[in-house]
């Protein structure tokens, strides 16, 4: 019987159990988390929070982080600046990246979402307002989430993961896991 955890990945934690080669230390799932044989099914940058899949299963694993099945991944996002139609459009459409076009993403603009505190906190600007977006994409490529909203000129202040395919945060707080 395999096994599959959700968990949600603190801001500042690497999406790995060891960090041997850093000379200094940084937080890993191991410091959440000691399940014996699992292991992400993708990943999640350190800068980025939310819902990271751990399973003990590789065809599982391969079917939530392999594009070509493309698993829908939701992400909040927090935004610089407030976009316009043409920036949506643009994420609709798919934009073009220095790896190549993109699939389209599905995006819509919505209202600040009650999430717990990060630490350190978003920068905040008097000058600069921001938005929130709720984007989902069907690949995965390095920051790519990141890369698509600086294209269209709203570079992401704070991304969050929320769903992925089926399995959502639901009410998992930072550092919080359970199996499914």
């Amino acid at each position: 019987m395999s096994r599959l955890i959700l968990f949600n990945k603190p801001f500042d934690v690497l999406s790995q159990f060891t960090d041997a080669r850093s000379p200094t230390p940084r937080a890993t799932l191991s410091d959440f988390i000691d399940v014996p044989r699992v292991y992400p099914a993708g990943r999640l940058d350190r800068d980025s929070e939310g819902l990271l899949l751990l399973t003990d299963d590789g065809a599982l694993q391969a079917r939530i982080s392999d594009p070509r099945f493309k698993a829908p991944k939701t992400y909040l996002v927090q935004i610089e600046g407030c976009y316009d139609d043409a920036a949506l459009a643009a994420l609709r459409t798919g934009v073009t990246l220095k790896d190549g076009p993109t699939r389209p993403a599905q995006v819509r603009r919505i209202d600040a979402p009650a999430l717990w505190p990060r630490t350190p906190p978003v920068r905040f600007r008097k000058s600069v307002p921001d938005c929130w977006l709720e984007l989902t994409i069907t690949e995965g490529r390095n920051r790519q989430v990141r890369r698509m909203t600086a294209y269209v000129g709203h570079p992401t202040l704070r991304l969050v993961r929320w769903r992925i395919g089926d399995w959502s945060l639901d009410d998992l707080a930072p550092g919080q896991w359970r199996e499914v």
